[in-house]
C-alpha cells in the first residue's frame, strides 16, 4: 500500500532547478511539507513561488560539502518542520575533458559535492528517521557510474562512489528501517547537467550539437534522450512504495543500461 505523503517532511537538495525542483513541486502536489536546499540562491524565489502557490515549502541555501552548516541545518529542519522522512540527494555536479587534463582540485571538487554532499546530507536527516523507524533515501548517480563514459573519468568515479555508499548504507540501515537507493538516469534533457555536457561534447568532438544529440540517442534502445518526469516518477514510486527495494541502484536510461 502507497503511503501518503500528507505532512510528511520531505527533503530535496539541487532544488533550484531542473529535476530537483520538478521533485520539490512533486512533493507540493502531494501535501508534503517540503525543504529545498541548493548552494544557488535562487533556490529561495522557487520556494517562495510554491508557498505563495499554498504549499508548506522552506528553502536554504546552503554548500552541501560544509559538514557543521549542513548538519545545523538539518537540526532546524527536525526542530522547527519535523523529522525528515524522505530525503533526495540530487545535487551533484558534472564536468567534461580529456583524462590526461583532469587537475587533482577537479578530481577533488568531484568527490565533494557528489560523493561527500550525499554524505553530509545523510547524516542530517537520519536521525528523526530512526526514531521513527521509517525513511526512505534516494541518492543520485548516473549512468556513468556503472560503465563510466569517455572523457568524464572523475565524474564516473564519484558517481560510482555514490552507488557503493548506497549499498553499504543500506546494509547499515535495514534495521531501522530505512531504505536507502540510488537512481542511476541516462543523459536527461533540458536539464543543466545536459547542457554542460553537451557542450563538452560538442567541443571535445568537434560535432555540431544536433549531430551530439543524435549520436547519444541512436544508443538508446527506447529512441530518447531521458525525460525529467521520468526521473520525478521514479522518485515518487521510491518514497511512497518501493518497501522491499533497498540498495538498488536503478537505471532510467530507456534500456541503454541493463545491469
Amino acid at each position: 500500500m502507497a503511503v501518503s505523503l500528507k505532512e510528511k517532511v520531505c527533503v530535496v537538495t539541487g532544488a533550484a532547478r531542473s529535476i530537483g525542483l520538478a521533485i520539490a513541486e512533486m512533493y507540493c502536489q502531494h501535501e508534503a511539507k517540503v525543504v529545498m536546499i541548493d548552494i544557488n540562491p535562487q533556490v529561495d524565489i522557487e520556494a517562495e513561488r510554491l508557498a505563495k502557490e499554498g504549499y508548506h515549502v522552506k528553502s536554504y541555501v546552503l554548500d552541501i560539502t560544509d559538514r557543521e552548516a549542513v548538519l545545523k541545518v538539518f537540526d532546524e529542519i527536525y526542530n522547527e518542520i519535523g523529522p525528515v522522512y524522505a530525503l533526495v540527494n540530487n545535487a551533484g555536479i558534472v564536468d567534461q575533458r580529456p583524462f590526461d587534463e583532469i587537475t587533482s582540485e577537479q578530481m577533488d571538487l568531484q568527490m565533494r559535492v557528489n560523493v561527500s554532499g550525499t554524505l553530509f546530507c545523510t547524516q542530517g536527516a537520519i536521525r528523526g528517521m530512526k526514531e521513527n523507524k521509517a525513511g526512505k533515501i534516494i541518492n543520485f548517480s548516473s549512468k556513468s557510474g556503472k560503465t563510466g563514459s569517455a572523457l568524464m573519468v572523475h565524474y564516473s568515479a564519484a558517481k560510482g562512489a555514490v552507488i557503493a555508499l548506497t549499498q553499504a548504507l543500506a546494509f547499515e540501515l535495514a534495521d531501522h528501517k530505512i531504505n536507502v537507493n540510488c537512481l542511476c538516469p541516462g543523459i536527461t534533457d533540458a536539464t543543466g547537467v545536459w547542457s554542460e555536457v553537451s557542450k563538452g561534447y560538442i567541443h571535445n568532438l568537434q560535432m555540431p550539437r544536433d549531430e551530439v544529440v543524435d549520436r547519444f540517442t541512436a544508443k538508446i534502445p527506447l529512441k530518447r534522450l531521458t525525460a525529467i518526469e521520468d526521473v520525478v516518477e521514479f522518485t515518487h514510486f521510491l518514497t511512497v512504495s518501493g518497501d522491499y527495494c533497498t540498495g538498488q541502484a536503478f537505471n532510467i536510461t530507456g534500456g541503454r543500461e541493463m545491469h
